[in-house]
Parts: C-alpha cells; sequence; structure tokens
C-alpha cells in the first residue's frame, strides 16, 4: 500500500488501470515516460492497453480474488472508462483499502445520468430540460409538455450514441417506448428536450489531491453517426463563452472533489450560452490533441494529479490543432493518406479487428 503522506508517489510506483482500452494504453504510454509502471485489470484479451505493459491481470470485473491481487500489486488505481461496475470500485476502496482515482462516489454519480444532472443542477448549473420516464403515460406528457421533440436515453451504459433515440413524432410514441424498453429492460430512462444548439464543445479540466486545478481550453467537436468525429482547436467561440465552459468545468470538478480528469461536454447556443450535456471522469476522446498539440497532454496530466506531481501547463503549443478520428474502414487509409503529411501525427490503438463505428486511431494535425 502506498504512503501517500509524502507526495508524490516516487517513479517505479505501480499505477492500477481498471480497463483495457484505448485510454488505458495511452495513459500507460504517458506514465511509462514519467518512470510509472502500470497494471491493467481487463477480462479481455490482447486489449489495446496490454500490449503495451507486462503487468496485467485478465479476470472478470467482479473477481474478488483479481481484485484483491490486484490492489496488493499496485500503489494507485484509475480507470479508463465509466462503464465499469461500481461495486468493483467500491470493493477495491473498502475491502482492499486500495486508492482509486478519482473515487467511487465521484464515479457512482457520473455513471448515472439521473444522478449526473441532479447533481450539476443543484450546483444551479444548466442542463437541457430532463425527467425520468418509467411509464408510456410519463414519456407521453413528457413529449407534451418539452415541446414536441425528446431524446430516450438510458440512465446507464450509453457511450456514442448507443442506449438513446430521437422521437419527433407522438404517434409513434407507443411504438418506439415498446422497442426501447425491450432492448434495454431493467434500466432507468430519462427523456430529454430537444434544445436546438448551435455547436457542440468539451472543456477537460483536471484536480490535483491539493485542490489544484488545471483547465484545457473549450474545443468544437463534430459528430457523424453520433460518435466525434473531428475536434477543433482553437473551438469558434467568443472569449467569454470559453471563460464561463472552463469555469463551469472547473465548479464541477472541486464539487465533486476529483482527483483526475473531468471532461465536461457542453451544448452552446447561437446566443454563446452553455448547457451541460454529460460528465466523464477520465481522459476524453476530445482531449486526444493535447497529446500533439499542448504542453502537457490529458494522459500525463492524469497520472500527475493521482501520483501527486505538480499539474503541467495546458497551454496550446501551435495556432490550431485538428483532431480526426480514424473509425472503422478510414484507419486502412492512412499509409496513402497520412505518412506523407509532415503536419500529422498519428496514433494508432492496436485494435486487430476494423468494425464500423469502432474506434482505430486518431490523427492531429498540427499548424
Amino acid at each position: 500500500m502506498a504512503d501517500f503522506t509524502s507526495l508524490p508517489l516516487p517513479a517505479g510506483s505501480v499505477i492500477g488501470i481498471l480497463g483495457g482500452g484505448q485510454l488505458g494504453r495511452m495513459t500507460a504510454l504517458a506514465a511509462a515516460r514519467l518512470g510509472y509502471p502500470c497494471h491493467v485489470f481487463c477480462p479481455e484479451v490482447d486489449a489495446p492497453a496490454t500490449q503495451v505493459t507486462n503487468l496485467v491481470t485478465r479476470a472478470d470485473y467482479l473477481d474478488r480474488f483479481a481484485l484483491s491481487h490486484f490492489a496488493a500489486a499496485t500503489d494507485v488505481i484509475t480507470y479508463e472508462f465509466e462503464n465499469i461496475d461500481l461495486n468493483a470500485v467500491k470493493f477495491l476502496e473498502s475491502e482492499c483499502d486500495a486508492v482509486v482515482r478519482p473515487s467511487s462516489v465521484v464515479l457512482a454519480i457520473t455513471q448515472n445520468r439521473i444522478f449526473e444532472k441532479a447533481f450539476i443542477n443543484d450546483l444551479k448549473i444548466a442542463t437541457v430540460d430532463w425527467c425520468t420516464v418509467k411509464t408510456l403515460a410519463q414519456v407521453q406528457q413528457a413529449f407534451t409538455q418539452m415541446g414536441g421533440k425528446i431524446v430516450i436515453k438510458t440512465a446507464m451504459l450509453g457511450y456514442d450514441g448507443k442506449g438513446q433515440v430521437m422521437v419527433e413524432e407522438q404517434e409513434r410514441l407507443p411504438e418506439i417506448w415498446s422497442e426501447f424498453t425491450r432492448i434495454h429492460a431493467g434500466i432507468s430512462l430519462i427523456a430529454e428536450k430537444f434544445d436546438p444548439f448551435e455547436s457542440e464543445g468539451s472543456v477537460i479540466v483536471a484536480r490535483s489531491q491539493s485542490g489544484e486545478t488545471r483547465a484545457y481550453e473549450l474545443v468544437e467537436n463534430f459528430h457523424q453517426d453520433h460518435i466525434l468525429s473531428e475536434t477543433r482547436v482553437p473551438g469558434n467561440f467568443t472569449a467569454e463563452t470559453k471563460i464561463r465552459a472552463e469555469e463551469i468545468a472547473v465548479k464541477l470538478a472541486e464539487s465533486l472533489e476529483v482527483i483526475g480528469l473531468l471532461a465536461v461536454e457542453f451544448f452552446i447556443r447561437a446566443d454563446g450560452s452553455l448547457k451541460v450535456n454529460e460528465l466523464a471522469p477520465r481522459p476524453h476522446n476530445s482531449g486526444h490533441w493535447t497529446m500533439d498539440g499542448a504542453a502537457t497532454s490529458q494522459f500525463e496530466q492524469l497520472v500527475r494529479a493521482i501520483v501527486g506531481l505538480p499539474l503541467g501547463s495546458t497551454q496550446r503549443l501551435y495556432d490550431t490543432v485538428v483532431m480526426e478520428n480514424l473509425i472503422g474502414e478510414s484507419v486502412n487509409q492512412w499509409p496513402s493518406r497520412l505518412a506523407d503529411e509532415p503536419e500529422a501525427r498519428l496514433h494508432l490503438y492496436g485494435k486487430t479487428a476494423v468494425k464500423p463505428g469502432r474506434k482505430m486511431g486518431h490523427v492531429n494535425r498540427v499548424k
């Protein structure tokens, strides 16, 4: 067990990562640069993160025996996605006396849209209008009260457009509700008002154990088929909107007492006003631009925060940075399309199976 009375953790201390995806992979690579080996815990074979470290536990997230050994072999633990079973994190904290950053309290709020939106609204921070729905009658009432256009979403397990459906025609509500509840049986649901917005953006903020915070600037995000396709930095926003977005992100991170990263997604209206869409207590796809475009990448910043190092500068190093996701078959174009681009910085995730909608890598273009 690490001694957190004398921070930072010395080089050679082991960082545990729950999850074996590309975010874990890039975190492990950043940690290695700073002298911290990473131990990855995931059930998958040949997951992206397991390809860059020889410390791997392959087990189910609820395997308590495996979790106990994992905790004993690490000095601090983080997670690379928020859909991990909350019970696993609580077990690590309570039964194994492990230090998990961000904590299970943060995870419990941010992995459930109902808890998350209630938390945000309690801080007097705006979201789109929403309500929980359990019956067809409730969703019909929400449709009427919210202006005749809503999005029904699962409270948990939704990402990249999964677990949600748009409803624009009242007569189709019974059919849509029946099918949606069949697919997502047993999962709590919410209805959100479709609130027209001009653009989408996000801010990633880091917070250390000492309470120090550093926010990256508000970036502009573009989606295709509900999946992030491109992030542009700087975003096309006013200075006032950028400042307000950073203030909201910092307030949320401080209120949650995050130690690590918090990504805050925004809907931005034509007048520059902001509404928080979602939170993620981990590195975020829209922060991949920082790997080549900022003084400190989001992955190094996460490592710094959880081991107790001072947070790094979030300054942008180039006039513009554009991050493009390589999704599905587009990854196979990189040798001909990207290899001879002097401004392109390529990052592949080591995934062997190419599937439609699957994030295979990304490229940062800096100018």
